[in-house]
């Protein structure tokens, strides 16, 4: 029997720099960056923690005119490929292209409208790099916002289709990546299913937008995402918070391991505690959680507040901690490797998860 291939193994493949997107390419992570957009410095230091975190793609506003040249000296000593973010004014998007842009992200609908993103098609054509189309629920054409005959997710669809038949049929260009984003999760999810069943081609870039500060914005992006990432929908990923946007990497490869879709950083097993445990916990949770922040290994580590709850029930742990009085055994896959005092647990843990 044929497998079914999913949304994101049907999508055609761009290319965003070196790194694919579509085509069955494994979920490409995304942040955006917050730094003064003349500032070469400020952003490229930016880009490094990016970097340093999992970012594979890096997106970057041009607010004016004057900004482009800051832009092209970015891209030119970015290690990630930097996708170009304008609104308003197609020169710039055109002229963005020509300064080393890996993408451009654009809405045709407050761009200029049709006609002046032809230009944008035309420059991204000759520097051979493909367009975002981005709409959002904010900045709908007047028109379809208007009508009362359709949801909101079946009025982003249909404008994202309207841009997509223009780059396609009457332009040629089929170098396009989608996103359709609102604020609402259950908007997000019911936009997005209507595009990969609309647009089975063209790959997208999910995400669940002003979804707030990190608590909220990460579960309401986890509760989106990760509807859509397991029915295999999304070819590229962004948790966007009102945050460090390294805080915003973090939380995609945490939700991709979760969906055992990725694996790049440490899983942090912990639990909950009870009137059982004998230890400061939450303290010990938290600092080991501080300490795996810079560990690259996709492993499993399990710090658990007593011996019911110890290498029992985290036995698939690669290394962890179980707790008693005071101290606490260390095991590594269920089973016991040495014992410590509270005092030196974290130090244990992390001594014996480089030695795996």
């Amino acid at each position: 029997m044929t497998k079914e291939l999913k949304p994101h193994e049907r999508t055609r493949q761009i290319m965003v720099g070196d790194v694919p997107v579509g085509g069955g390419a494994p979920v490409a992570v995304q942040s955006m960056l917050n730094a003064a957009a003349d500032d070469v410095a400020a952003n490229l230091a930016q880009i490094q923690a990016l970097a340093e975190a999992g970012c594979e793609i890096v997106r970057m506003a041009i607010p004016r005119r004057d900004c482009l040249d800051a832009f092209e000296a970015v891209c030119a000593a970015s290690p990630l490929p930097v996708v170009a973010d304008i609104h308003f004014d197609a020169r710039i998007a055109s002229e963005a292209a020509r300064r080393g842009a890996a993408k451009l992200r654009i809405n045709p609908g407050n761009i200029g409208g049709l006609e002046a993103t032809r230009e944008v098609i035309a420059a991204a054509r000759e520097a051979g790099i493909p367009i975002r189309i981005g709409v959002n629920a904010g900045s709908l054409d007047d028109a379809l916002a208007a009508r009362d005959d359709l949801t909101l997710p079946e009025k982003l669809a249909a404008s994202a289709a309207e841009y997509v038949r223009f780059f396609q049929d009457e332009c040629d260009f089929f170098d396009i990546a989608v996103s359709a984003k609102a604020h609402d999760v259950q908007t997000t999810i019911d936009t997005y299913r209507l595009l990969a069943r609309d647009l089975p081609e063209v790959p997208l870039h999910i995400g669940v937008t002003e979804a707030g500060t990190a608590f909220q914005g990460i579960i309401k992006s986890a509760a989106g995402l990760g509807v859509l990432l397991e029915q295999g929908i999304g070819d590229t990923m962004r948790i966007s918070l009102t945050d460090d946007p390294v805080v915003e990497v973090r939380a995609c490869w945490t939700l991709l391991g979760a969906l055992d879709l990725r694996r790049r950083a440490p899983e942090l097993i912990s639990c909950p505690t009870c009137g059982r445990c004998q230890v400061n916990l939450i303290g010990l949770a938290q600092e080991v959680e501080e300490r795996l922040a810079s560990v690259q290994k996709p492993v499993k580590v399990a710090v658990m507040g007593c011996v019911v709850n110890g290498p029992g029930e985290a036995a698939d742990a690669d290394i962890g901690v179980a707790c008693g009085a005071g101290s606490g055994v260390v095991f590594s896959h269920g089973k016991i490797v040495r014992k410590v005092q509270e005092s030196e647990i974290v130090s244990a843990l992390m001594e014996e998860l480089e030695n795996l």
